[in-house]
């Protein structure tokens, strides 16, 4: 685990509430009187219609004006953007032109800052080539860490600064204190509620609500299905147009409506991601969910975790947050790969209670670096007859609705 201060980080995760989810959309929306100050909309507008089904359209097919992050599938794009807004503290209005929040089609204006983030790409993927043999050691956040302006002289606060934790840190430094994994993984099943009862535990129903700036930070309800060990299916009620997201073992995405692509397919690191997140609600399924551990400890809300860290060849490590006392699972950590770097996902669990004999969180909050979403669930109903088709890809539009 890495320790460190960071220079007014700690509002980070309020202040990089980027616009990628919300592409387009105040754009797309009849005018509201007295209106709240407009959510960012796009990286771009729409240069293309959505591709074939099964086949993530590529960013440049989508976008206009993208030069330098071409031949890779919308999702990673973003979260490329992602990266960009996480590690200079901006949102797009801080790179794009100012007129983006009415009108969509102004991502496509180069700005002096968008001309200098292309030359810093291509700086970065030179370095990275030259010096460590094509693998992504430096980034935009290696150099920036949430300024601007790369900052040329030490800083004698940081240095003698109080030490902390950063749980979202990619690098990890096992602790050889730490407890061996089969113990650690062994306390978790049965602070769950034990082999047995979990055993019996393969599906349930979840209502309650959501909030996220997607829903202007207005709760909205909220319900999920899920079945072991690797399909969910959820719904945000926000009106005519419902926010989805599916996860059915093979596929994986989101339908975000008014934005230049609603419907976005999860690829790579993403799409390997939703099956974790969604074997997190099986603790039987997480513990060997992975080939091998790395164990340390860590930090969640001023109390101490234990971590260990999942890893399965070709793919993302994810850090399993138990709480120290309880042995609960209390927060997640993966990452997203992008042309940028990695950049993180965070998942948060909290208010456990007992349903059938386990111990299932009630409150789950999911943060990464182009928002957060706020879950709070108020009834779960254990084991519910579900069938494929409600983890399907939904039948919806696959170009913007405006």
């Amino acid at each position: 685990m890495t320790f460190r201060a960071r220079r007014g980080f700690v509002a980070a995760a309020t202040v990089v509430i980027v616009c990628l989810l919300g592409a387009g959309y105040e754009a797309s929306q009849a005018p509201k009187p007295a209106a709240p100050a407009p959510k960012p909309a796009a990286p771009a507008a729409p240069a293309a219609s959505g591709a074939a089904q099964g086949q993530p359209p590529m960013a440049e097919n989508v976008y206009l004006n993208v030069q330098v992050l071409k031949g890779i599938p919308v999702d990673q794009f973003n979260d490329a953007m992602g990266m960009f807004a996480s590690a200079l503290l901006l949102d797009c209005v801080g790179c794009h032109h100012g007129t983006i929040t009415s009108d969509p089609k102004a991502f496509a204006i180069s700005t002096p800052r968008i001309e200098r983030a292309r030359q810093m790409v291509v700086m970065m993927n030179n370095i990275n080539r030259l010096y460590f043999g094509g693998q992504k050691r430096v980034t935009c956040f290696t150099c920036h860490a949430g300024d601007p302006t790369p900052e040329p002289s030490p800083s004698l606060r940081l240095q003698y600064s109080e030490l902390i934790t950063d749980t979202t840190s990619f690098e990890f430094f096992p602790d050889i204190a730490a407890p061996p994994a089969e113990k650690v993984l062994a306390r978790y099943i049965e602070a769950s509620g034990g082999a047995k009862a979990l055993a019996s535990l393969r599906s349930f129903a979840a209502t309650g609500t959501y909030l996220g700036f997607e829903t202007s930070d207005t709760e909205v309800p909220f319900e999920a299905v899920v079945r072991a060990p690797e399909q969910r299916a959820e719904k945000a009620e926000t009106g005519a147009n419902d926010l989805l997201w599916y996860f059915n073992g093979n596929q994986a995405g989101r339908y975000h409506p008014d934005t230049p692509i609603p419907l976005i397919q999860f690829t790579g690191w993403s799409l390997i991601g939703s099956k974790i997140d969604t074997k997190s609600f099986f603790p039987t399924e997480l513990a060997k969910a992975f080939q091998t551990f790395q164990m340390g400890y860590g930090e969640v809300e001023g109390k101490e975790t234990i971590v260990a860290r999942g890893i399965n060849k070709g793919e993302s490590p994810v850090n399993l947050h138990f709480d120290s006392a309880t042995g609960l699972l209390v927060r997640l950590v993966r990452w997203v790969d992008t042309l940028a770097g990695p950049v993180p996902v965070q998942i948060d669990y909290s208010d456990f209670r007992d349903v059938a004999g386990v111990k299932m969180p009630f409150a789950w909050t999911r943060t990464w670096t182009n928002g957060q979403g706020i879950i709070k669930i108020k009834d779960i109903r254990p084991n519910v007859q579900v069938n494929d088709a409600q983890f399907a890809r939904p039948n919806v539009p696959t170009t913007s609705l405006r």
